[in-house]
């Protein structure tokens, strides 16, 4: 028997398949939801992921869990019905085919020459719009004019859309567990925004992974997935059995995705557990993929607590001391200190990296070194889990805002800031950034509130001496701030510089032979310990400047390096660093009180003695009255600190109270209180609700 033989007998032996969509459409479903089951499990078994929970709560992650995959599927088919409706032989008739071809031409002229709105968006989104329509419109004319082709062009297509979606599986699989390793979530804002900065993330993947290991892996499994699905049916004469057939599957279709659509937006949120694992294994990554990407500004009077704006207002106006209008002025006695000012926000510094808080791996000596010879603040927590939220709180001084922070917004500009205080001093006031300022929308955040923006960009030649895809060393910026704050010190001009640090951020790379290290050099810790090496010495070379001895350093994180815990708001990964250094001013002391990122500059300005007419929900931590509270955010949750009761506020108007207890170690527990402690809640909506309404 020959190989045409054997062949003809091999599919013989398949059930043969006339239309192609109502065989594979159970097929990718069923498929999905045990996609689905393995995902929870490997998710499961991550040593992130703290378990623990009762037999409902496991019955809950698997069965809700299984129909939130059943619905994402269901619309995660309408791209393979698409392709299913152009399988047809009708396309290929006359005048329907001519005016096909027409039609197909003209757009893809208008989208290859004409100004579409997928260059409003900018980034790689036209070139592979682009791409796309100049693609679909040579493969049909392909198919027009070359009729031989048809038939084994329509098997083709069907067989790389079953290989498509085998692969985008597997390779799904790959990326939440990956992302759930660093993040302790399944895909959310951070996801969204990763994927916008396109550039900067495939850069840091392709520094960060064995790339050519991990796509070979995921294709061999793709292929693995597609002949496990595929191999039981015949295809050679499939695609569209008739009219009728294809009328059915498209009203199945639409009203399968429509229901899948509905049930996971309407009745997602109320899924959830008191635990934040076990809520995040029940859902589904693509869908929370999606949810993120249109819920990345979150309307707080729609989602959150409420009480009436007068009295949120009142309540608010007197936490902060501030008049009817939302101003205070402060005014003190005596002359005021109009000493350099240089803040150094450090990428990802957790604080139990420090010695001082329980690490016992020595990488931070020269921060635990200018701590101890600082103004030091034990109890204050950041503001949120993102660069952003952090460059907020220390720029305008308010509590973190629902869904995205301000800093991503196109209205950020305008504001009242730590900038426009100190410019009204006199001072020059920069952002420094050794990466691309477009990234995070951090230029426009910037320069719309009056900073001078130094990112890479603006560095002279040969001042970059080490970079990666997010932007230069530690190093290289530092001696970039060293070269400014030495003009403006000759130009006799007080200077404020904001420096925000990049080196301990994924791929954890760095100059050769500044450290040692006993273990993976390109490993979250070996980073932490050359930034704390980076920010020795430049305190080191300022050390020796003319103008040292008249500046003050803040030096804060800007946010933990990681966030996820049994709780979606677990204190132990909003603890950070923060002290104020400036030897002959400030003497070294450490500061109990629980405070928040917000609260670090106008501290800071009280020390210098400034009057000015403020608008800053943070207050003077050293004041005899202020307020101990720490508020801390994710993108949806919005946590509110104070007198050992963690607030959580949360979409569609869910509240819930932790009881704290503080453990040696800088450890904190969370025990859910059964009981609502109105004050805390009050003050909470109060804050929250003024900061996000802009009251």
């Amino acid at each position: 028997m020959n190989d045409s033989q054997l062949l003809k007998v091999s599919e013989m032996s398949r059930k043969e398949i006339k239309d192609w969509f109502s065989w594979y459409a159970p097929v990718l479903a069923l498929t999905a939801v045990i996609i689905g089951i393995l995902t929870r499990i490997i998710l499961i078994l991550n040593p992130v992921t703290v378990t623990g929970f009762g037999l409902g709560t496991w019955v809950k992650i698997f069965t809700l869990g299984a129909v939130n995959d059943l619905a994402f599927a269901a619309i995660a088919l309408l791209p393979a019905f698409l392709v299913y409706s152009f399988l047809g032989r009708w396309k290929y008739g006359k005048p329907a085919g001519w005016i096909l071809w027409a039609v197909l031409l003209a757009a893809t002229l208008y989208f290859v020459f004409c100004n579409d709105i997928s260059d409003e968006y900018g980034g790689p989104l036209p070139m592979i719009v682009n791409a796309v329509i100049s693609l679909i419109f040579i493969c049909f004319s392909l198919k027009w004019f070359i009729p031989s082709i048809r038939d084994g062009w329509r098997r083709a297509a069907m067989h790389a859309t079953m290989f498509i979606y085998a692969f985008l599986m597997v390779a799904n699989v790959a990326s939440e567990y990956t992302f759930w390793d660093e993040f302790g979530v399944r895909y959310n804002f951070i996801a969204v925004d990763y994927l916008v900065y396109t550039n900067e993330v495939i850069g840091n993947i392709m520094e960060s992974y064995n790339i050519p290991l991990m796509v070979s892996g995921a294709l061999l499994a793709g292929a693995l997935l597609y002949w496990l699905m595929t191999r039981g049916a015949s295809l050679r004469a499939a695609g569209v059995s008739s009219l009728k057939r294809w009328f059915i599957n498209f009203c199945i279709s639409a009203v399968s995705a429509l229901a899948g659509g509905m049930w996971l937006h309407y009745d997602y949120r109320s899924l959830g557990s008191d635990d934040a694992f076990a809520t995040q294994l029940q859902q589904n990554g693509c869908w929370d993929f999606l949810e993120a990407f249109n819920s990345n500004e979150l309307d707080y009077n729609q989602f959150y607590a409420t009480i009436p704006d007068a009295e949120a207002v009142g309540i608010q106006r007197s936490l902060c001391n501030m008049d009817s209008t939302g101003a205070r002025q402060i005014v003190r006695d005596g002359e005021e200190l109009h000493k350099n000012i240089i803040l150094i926000t450090i990428e990802s510094l957790s604080g139990d990296f420090l010695s001082r808080y329980g690490c016992d791996r020595g990488i931070t000596p020269n921060i635990d070194s200018l701590a101890r010879e600082s103004l030091v603040f034990d109890n204050l927590f950041a503001t949120g889990n993102r660069t952003v939220r952090g460059l907020e709180a220390v720029t305008l001084c308010i509590p973190p805002s629902s869904g995205e922070s301000i800093v991503k917004r196109k209205d950020c500009g305008g504001r009242f800031s730590t900038g426009s205080v100190l410019r009204e001093k006199g001072y020059v006031t920069r952002y420094i950034y050794g990466g691309d300022s477009y990234f995070d929308n951090m230029g426009a955040f910037f320069g719309g509130n009056g900073y001078e923006v130094v990112d890479r960009s603006e560095y002279l030649p040969g001042e970059v001496t080490f970079a990666n895809i997010w932007g230069t060393c530690d190093e290289d910026s530092y001696n970039v701030a060293l070269r400014l704050c030495d003009a403006d010190h000759a130009a006799g001009r007080p200077f404020f510089n904001h420096i925000m640090t990049i080196s301990n951020h994924r791929p954890y790379t760095y100059p050769e032979g500044r450290i040692s290290y006993d273990g993976n050099p390109m490993s979250r810790r070996a980073a932490v310990k050359y930034t704390d090496y980076a920010l020795g010495k430049f305190i080191s070379d300022a050390s020796r400047r003319p103008w040292f001895a008249n500046t003050v350093f803040v030096v804060v994180a800007d946010h933990c390096a990681s966030s996820a815990g049994k709780t979606s708001l677990p204190l132990d990964c909003y603890h950070i660093p923060a002290f104020i250094y400036s030897p002959g001013l400030i003497a070294p002391q450490a500061v109990e009180k629980v405070c928040s990122q917000i609260d670090l500059m106008p501290t800071l300005f009280s020390l210098l003695n400034f009057s000015y007419g403020s608008r800053f929900y943070g207050q003077d931590i050293l004041s005899p009255g202020f307020r101990e509270r720490a508020f801390m955010a994710t993108y949806q949750d919005l946590g509110y600190y104070a007198d050992g009761i963690l607030t959580v506020l949360s979409p569609v108007r869910k509240v819930q109270q932790f009881a704290i207890t503080r453990h040696e170690g800088w450890k904190y527990t969370e025990d859910l209180l059964e009981d609502t402690v109105q004050p805390a809640l009050t003050e909470s909506v109060a804050y929250y609700q003024c900061a996000n309404l802009g009251l």
